[in-house]
């Protein structure tokens, strides 16, 4: 048995190639407003900040702008140079045509509406919330850059984004002397390891910081679902139609995965759901894992997932069991070459 013994510890790693120190995990406010009310998302980020998170992620369109407005009366009575505020813009935050999507009027008029909900003269870290394919990449970017240069934005990042996409957002930027994004923000966790075929080597190689969402898939990873279920339990997240549905994750990988995770949470003496998290914070890459707690007690488990480690055979055990069957092309051809290579070195003669 490899019971760990939790000290809730927050460490703090760099955001990419920036001198940004933010906490491990980053707490998501998406609920705040909507789904938990402000007394409740009020203590959320008392425990966060207590436990010694600095890093907090929300969205103008998260509960049609409240999300925003709870964070920014919470930060009233906080010292805001202790912590690291992100949003995201792309809209739709209203029934105009130029109320969504990323050219220069809606950016510059979504980074001043977050401003006044969120009480704040800047924001820490601007992310476009996806990719725009109506307005100019030049135009969104040198607007992140003119965004910076007033001291409205300190760092930029996006979300969302493919392999390409960034790294033509990247080019683009060393090419014209714009501020280059700090961070991506992609789909990451156990059930979802796409991120690995392109983003998160680009990431890499760029010095990109990598901030994942949705690290319990919806619930799937939390050890509420569990292999024998035919059905999710109604009003659950997984009980309505979507990416996240029963009917696209209810199969045999995913109870593979489940089966694993379970097993090595109680070797560890852990909880599934803090497990989960733990796989993201020893991946290669991770700034920092999303956490979003709907309730305080969702918090206080997913805050359990610092202050210790997964062992590498326990790391290799949920490697194996969460990796995809079969790899689409062309994914599926780059593993041959490099052990062939790796067996046989070429010989180079001058």
């Amino acid at each position: 048995m490899n019971h760990i013994n939790h000290t809730n510890h927050m460490d703090y790693r760099l955001l990419g190639a920036t001198g940004l120190e933010v906490s491990e995990l980053c707490l998501g406010a998406m609920m705040f407003g909507s789904q938990t009310d402000e007394q409740t998302s009020t203590r959320i980020l008392d425990t966060f900040t207590e436990a010694g998170g600095n890093f907090v992620d929300t969205a103008d369109v998260y509960g049609g702008g409240r999300s925003e407005e709870v964070l920014g009366r919470w930060l009233k009575a906080r010292r805001r140079e202790d912590l690291v505020v992100a949003t995201k813009g792309w809209g739709p935050t209203g029934p105009g045509r130029n109320d969504r999507g990323l050219s220069r009027k809606h950016l510059v008029d979504a980074v001043e509406a977050s401003l006044r909900r969120l009480g704040t003269d800047h924001i820490d870290l601007y992310q476009v919330h996806r990719w725009d394919a109506a307005t100019p990449l030049t135009e969104t970017l040198s607007t992140l850059d003119t965004l910076v240069r007033s001291g409205k934005v300190r760092y930029v990042g996006v979300s969302n984004f493919s392999g390409w996409q960034l790294q033509k957002a990247i080019d683009l930027c060393r090419q014209h002397g714009w501020e280059p994004p700090a961070s991506l923000q992609p789909l990451y966790n156990l059930l979802d390891r796409e991120a690995e075929w392109e983003l998160l080597p680009v990431c890499r190689n760029e010095g990109v910081g990598v901030i994942t969402w949705s690290p319990l898939r919806s619930g799937w990873l939390s050890g509420a679902y569990r292999r024998g279920m035919t059905a999710p339990p109604a009003n659950s997240k997984v009980s309505s139609p979507g990416t996240h549905s029963w009917e696209r994750y209810g199969n045999e990988h995913t109870w593979r995965v489940i089966d694993e995770l379970v097993a090595v949470a109680t070797e560890a003496g852990s909880t599934p759901a803090r497990v989960a998290v733990r796989w993201l914070l020893q991946r290669p890459g991770v700034t920092a894992p999303i956490i979003g707690a709907r309730t305080h007690a969702h918090l206080d488990d997913v805050l359990r997932a610092v202050g210790w480690s997964l062992t590498p055979e326990q790391l290799s055990r949920l490697d194996a069991a969460s990796e995809p069957a079969r790899l689409p092309y062309p994914y599926n051809l780059t593993p041959l070459p490099d052990r062939a290579r790796q067996a046989a070195p070429l010989s180079h003669q001058v």
